[in-house]
């Protein structure tokens, strides 16, 4: 899933690749990463932690901050959500980088392609830019949430491609 182009982001994966220090991830797999005024806002909160508000000093070439012309009245959920999935389907961006399970859902019935933060790290594991194991373990000592099942099974992939690949 190597997209020549740019990719639109919602907080959360941007969030939890900064604390895990991988967020660089996102240009390597994708080159260009936008995010709407929304998501600069959530990632600013004064409640963030320092590794975020430190990045947010100096943000890469590779991503760009953009203003959303057309908020779609019809998603309903929060401000950062809302504003990428309208970004992307203003801008004609396949795919948006979205943890939340109703976020991803709405961006699906608009014909989008979400991919959520474990799925960033088995595609980074996949083409060898981390140690996916040691990325989920990692990310449990964040606050990311998700079904521990489903971490599981990712870890559980992760293991399988590898001993795979060892034969």
């Amino acid at each position: 899933m190597r997209v020549q182009g740019v990719v639109v982001a919602d907080t959360t994966p941007l969030n939890y690749l900064i604390l895990i220090g991988q967020v660089e991830l996102l240009r390597e797999l994708f080159g260009k990463v936008m995010i709407p005024e929304a998501v600069l806002a959530e990632l600013s909160h004064p409640k963030a932690p320092s590794s975020v508000t430190d990045w947010l000093l100096r943000l890469p070439d590779w991503l760009t901050v953009e203003k959303v012309d057309h908020l779609d009245p019809t998603i309903q959920l929060g401000r950062g959500e809302n504003e990428a999935i309208s970004l992307a389907v203003e801008r004609h961006i396949s795919i948006v980088l979205m943890d939340e399970r109703r976020g991803r859902l709405a961006a699906e019935t608009r014909g989008l392609l979400p991919v959520g933060t474990l799925n960033l790290l088995d595609l980074a594991d996949e083409r060898g830019l981390v140690d996916g194991v040691t990325m989920l373990e990692a990310l449990k000592h964040t606050t990311f949430r998700a079904d521990m099942e489903l971490i599981e099974r990712f870890g559980a992939r992760i293991k399988a491609r590898k001993s795979f690949g060892k034969h």
